[in-house]
């Protein structure tokens, strides 16, 4: 029998708590069976808004007892949780429940990973511990203790600061007891709880008002040796939000723990952040340059929520963003500090564009800031994330650097210890700057991808932009109003010299000219500098004009971009008209790789091409049916091109960029390493794997040992090293998920199917793990040409798995339920075998409420 119909939320039903919690104190008296929760909360009413049934929430908690005031009470049950008669008065609420953390695999609330016990409370994880008001904007201090047996779980942690621990060696078992009280009142889903047997690795950081901070990172007994650049990667960022955006630590220690299974990268509990093993243990061996950047990248996020997250937190969750995007900006902004602005710029970007655009443009789209959900797990989406940086991005570009900092200082003044609105960020920004951002504020309440169009008009000395912008109807938003769109743009000469420095132009009509003066000849415009903003650009240009950009272009980003156009236009004329490669891209790609003096990550990056998905899009989009099959054929034919074309470059790019010397995961040697695997993998299409096996043979670290491996895979010639790499790495699982995903990755399109099937009966792929399903089923759905294939084989695959797991862990099988969200590009047989998956997992009896919403958005768009 089918569950009920999920319950829609929607944002203009917000409703206030009617009470207000002075304090929360928990006891944990740890089982792995059988724990017991006990909480002693004190409430009181907000008179303004009390007049409301005193409701708590619960999911799956066996009751044992409740008293108000010290007295018995009766719990009606409701719809997710109980309502209770109380006074009209401040109370004691007592109550005490227990739950079963072992058989937990939904790993939502208190759960097990190899025998230790973590928490993981966002979005509605808490209200699977005990009952409680579970929803953000309700705050208060919370003191925990918890007991367990010394022998399982010697460490035992939690929010805040310790107070108090012992082992009472006296008495088998041993008892163990640890106390926490976190000082700084926080909602419950940043409650969070560690126990089991750890080790610390450990640090200090003296923040900027002279305190010293303890600082550790708890991993299970063999993995210390991957801590110390997550240990650094922390500091560097606890001294970047000091030195950028005022903000010290408040509390006497931060802890970080690595956690096996996790649903998502990490979670920014106050104090004691948990992280998903892969995002945070590191060692050269074992991670590549790519791990080590988002290692860094996750731990400045994390860290810098305490203030952007944690201090100051949501309302609802329809406020998502509000912490979210604000966050992404954050360490974006510190990732291009570390490293580099270009590249990182370019690295953002990439990733817009190959999950927020096809979200935004397709059944899933919705507002950065959502009117209403069925299941707010589903909304934690590249939109409300990165789209959501993005608007930040522009807020900063239209006020200024100065300006936006003035804002931030009384945004953190003002909210500190509140749950806000976008409306109170907005109003920090009107009242600090007196700008109007009314329209502004549209970037949160419209959905799709915008499309800007610049046509140029050159009469006497007067050259003249004349832009407009549109956006295509989206579920639920037919007409789009025009939003506030800043425009970078700069002009250059015929010999490449700039004759107007990047100037910003808001587009808020939904057309708009602007006139620039004083120009003898035509000045040659380069747009949409540094992505200024997320939206689509059109302009009729000719590739003599992309290539002169690309040579030319002053933006380091607009360069990448006229080379990524030329790319574009030439696979989609191999694919719609069969014809070969541009060589005027191949040519001045070959100048600007010989060019030294260019940041050698940045060459690597402009050796990249489309993605096929990406191809797929915008042949839909043109009005063409995608063809999987000629997009990978003529992606390949490019790559093809490109080693022959740089054949007499590639081995000097490949000796050149080779880094002597010890492991340094800093971003010069990185730039390095990717330029010289990008060479590597060219070079591999020109001697039939030759340099790639004596570089697998060699490779010192895992960076230069996972690039060989992909090479030999591509080549045809990885058997041997399928085995050598397994035999050598079976005993670390991180590197195991590696083995499993390349696999995949470089799999020939007709056989992904059987390929992924035979690693699904491998002995090492445990699928109730989320890292390790990812590793199969989420690269499976990345192989656009073997998972689109004509036969359908692989939507079965993927579709078997999900229902199989839905019962399992439903937030992992709605988010992987993506895969199917561009549907309807491709052509009707497709479209058939397509549709017939999604039905049969719609159809599953007890489909979980967060796979039955991404199902039916995705089937009814």
């Amino acid at each position: 029998m089918k569950d009920a119909a999920p319950q829609t939320i929607y944002l203009k039903d917000y409703k206030p708590f009617g009470w207000i919690i002075d304090d929360v104190h928990l006891t944990f008296r740890l089982h792995p069976t059988a724990t017991r929760v006990i909480s002693r909360i004190r409430f009181r009413p907000d008179y303004e808004v009390h007049d409301r049934p005193f409701m708590l929430h619960g999911e799956g908690l066996k009751h044992i007892s409740a008293k108000v005031d010290g007295h018995e009470v009766t719990l009606n049950h409701v719809e997710g949780g109980i309502e209770v008669e109380v006074p009209h008065a401040p109370f004691n609420w007592e109550a005490e429940v227990e739950i079963n953390p072992q058989a937990n695999t939904a790993l939502e609330g208190l759960y097990m990973s190899n025998g230790m016990y973590c928490t993981q409370c966002e979005a509605e994880g808490f209200r699977k511990i005990t009952w409680y008001p579970d929803r953000p904007d309700v705050m208060a201090q919370f003191t925990v203790r918890i007991e367990s047996d010394a022998e399982h779980t010697p460490v035992m942690l939690s929010n805040g600061n310790g107070l108090y621990y012992e082992q009472d060696n006296a008495q088998s078992p041993a008892p163990n007891i640890s106390i926490y009280q976190d000082p700084w009142p926080k909602p419950a889903y940043l409650f969070a709880l560690v126990a089991g047997d750890l080790v610390a690795h450990e640090d200090t950081f003296k923040t900027m008002s002279g305190k010293d901070v303890r600082l550790s990172i708890y991993v299970r007994p063999g993995d210390e040796h991957k801590c110390a650049f997550g240990m650094e990667a922390l500091k560097k960022s606890m001294k970047w939000d000091e030195e950028v955006y005022g903000r010290e630590y408040d509390l006497d220690e931060f802890n970080i723990v690595a956690v096996d299974d996790f649903n998502m990268g990490a979670m920014e509990n106050k104090g004691l952040n948990i992280f998903n093993s892969s995002c945070v243990l590191a060692s050269p061996e074992t991670a590549t340059d790519g791990n080590f950047e988002r290692i860094e990248a996750i731990i400045a996020h994390e860290y810098f929520h305490n203030w952007t997250g944690n201090r100051i937190t949501c309302r609802d969750w329809f406020q998502l963003c509000l912490k979210e995007g604000l966050t992404v900006f954050r360490d974006a902004q510190f990732t291009a500090d570390m490293r580099s602005e270009p590249v990182k710029r370019i690295d953002d970007v990439l990733a817009l564009r190959a999950r927020q655009f096809p979200e935004d443009q397709g059944p899933l789209s919705h507002p950065v800031r959502p009117e209403s959900f069925q299941e707010i797990n589903n909304f934690y989406t590249a939109t409300v994330y990165e789209k959501g940086a993005e608007v930040i991005g522009m807020l900063k570009t239209l006020v200024g650097d100065d300006a936006y900092a003035k804002a931030l200082d009384l945004y953190f003044e003002r909210h500190d210890g509140q749950a806000c609105t976008i409306e109170d960020w907005i109003k920090v920004f009107e009242d600090s700057t007196g700008r109007d951002l009314t329209q502004f504020k549209l970037w949160y309440s419209q959905s799709g991808t915008p499309e800007v169009t610049v046509r140029e008009e050159y009469e006497g000395d007067t050259f003249t932009l004349h832009l407009t912008q549109s956006s295509a109807p989206t579920p639920g938003q037919d007409v789009k109003a025009p939003q506030v769109i800043p425009v970078a743009v700069g002009l250059l000469n015929d010999n490449g010299d700039e004759v107007l420095p990047t100037k910003i132009l808001e587009l808020t009509e939904a057309e708009q000219s602007f006139s620039f003066k004083g120009h003898a000849t035509r000045p040659i415009p380069s747009a949409l500098r540094g992505f200024s903003a997320p939206v689509t650009l059109t302009q009729d240009i000719d590739n003599a004009r992309r290539a002169f950009l690309l040579a030319h272009d002053t933006d380091p980003f607009n360069r990448w971009e006229a080379g990524r156009d030329l790319a574009r236009d030439s696979l989609i004329g191999t694919i719609v008209k069969g014809t070969a490669p541009n060589p005027d891209y191949l040519s001045g790609l070959k100048t600007l790789l010989r060019d030294d003096r260019l940041d050698p990550a940045y060459r690597a990056l402009m050796l990249g091409q489309p993605s096929q998905s990406e191809l797929a899009g915008i042949l839909h989009k043109q009005g063409h049916t995608a063809d999987p099959a000629a997009i990978h054929a003529a992606t390949e034919t490019l790559r093809d091109a490109k080693a022959k074309a740089f054949a007499d470059l590639l081995p000097d790019i490949y000796a050149a960029n080779q880094v002597a010397g010890p492991f340094s995961p800093d971003a010069e040697p990185a730039g390095k390493r990717s330029l010289s695997n990008a060479a590597l993998s060219l070079l591999t299409r020109l001697d039939g794997g030759e340099a790639a096996e004596k570089q697998y043979k060699s490779a010192g670290n895992m960076t230069l040992q996972l690039a060989a491996f992909g090479a030999l895979l591509d080549a045809g010639k990885g058997e041997n090293a399928v085995a050598a790499f397994y035999d050598q790495w079976k005993d670390d699982r991180l590197v195991i998920d590696k083995w499993f995903s390349m696999q995949v990755m470089f799999a020939n399109p007709e056989d992904l199917a059987t390929t992924v099937t035979t690693l699904t009966q491998h002995a090492d792929f445990d699928w109730k793990n989320p890292n390790r399903f990812r590793a199969v089923m989420g690269v499976m759905a990345a192989h656009h040409a073997g998972f689109n294939h004509e036969s359908g084989a692989a939507y079965k695959v993927l579709a078997d798995w999900l229902i199989k797991l839905d019962p399992v862990n439903p937030q992992t099988t709605a988010r992987m339920c993506s895969a199917f969200q561009t549907w309807k590009r491709y052509d009707a047989n497709r479209q058939a075998l397509l549709k017939a998956q999604l039905e049969r997992i719609a159809g599953q009896d007890g489909l979980s409420r967060d796979t039955t919403e991404m199902v039916t958005r995705i089937l009814e768009a």
